[in-house]
């Protein structure tokens, strides 16, 4: 059973996954960083300060907390503004991946095309007939 699994561990795919998890993983952080960082303090600017993150909605008479953290523990909340925020986390992420994709596809190259087969061997007989008899 360990000789199995040893195997099947050891395949193609399964290391290829077991990459490509990791280097989306340290992909997601990079670009969490970005948008924490210098995108949301942008939007943050442009809008006079907003931080989106804290913005909900109490669906309780005893949440009167300002912070979301706060008011989470005193009742519901409906917390839009992190949605928001992780919305718009999302759309830059699938930007980014579009363009890094979008890139290695670029960076491959082409093939040639393969030039068309040739008729095959009881086709190029028959025209040889026909054109032999054309001639006559």
């Amino acid at each position: 059973m360990l000789e199995e699994f040893k195997k099947f561990a050891m395949r193609g795919n399964v290391v290829d996954l077991a990459v490509a998890v990791i280097i989306g993983a340290a992909f997601g952080a990079v670009v969490n960083s970005l948008v924490a960082d210098i995108i949301m303090p942008i939007v943050g600017a442009i809008t006079g300060g907003i931080d989106f993150s804290n913005y909900f909605l109490p669906l309780s008479s005893k949440v009167t907390a300002a912070v979301l953290a706060d008011a989470k523990k005193q009742g519901a909340v409906l917390a839009w503004g992190n949605f928001f925020t992780l919305a718009i986390n999302f759309l830059i992420i699938a930007f980014a991946l579009f363009l890094v994709v979008k890139a290695i596809n670029s960076l491959k190259k082409s093939e040639p095309a393969a030039p068309a087969p040739g008729p095959s061997p009881e086709v190029q007989l028959l025209t040889e007939i026909r054109d032999a008899l054309k001639s006559r």
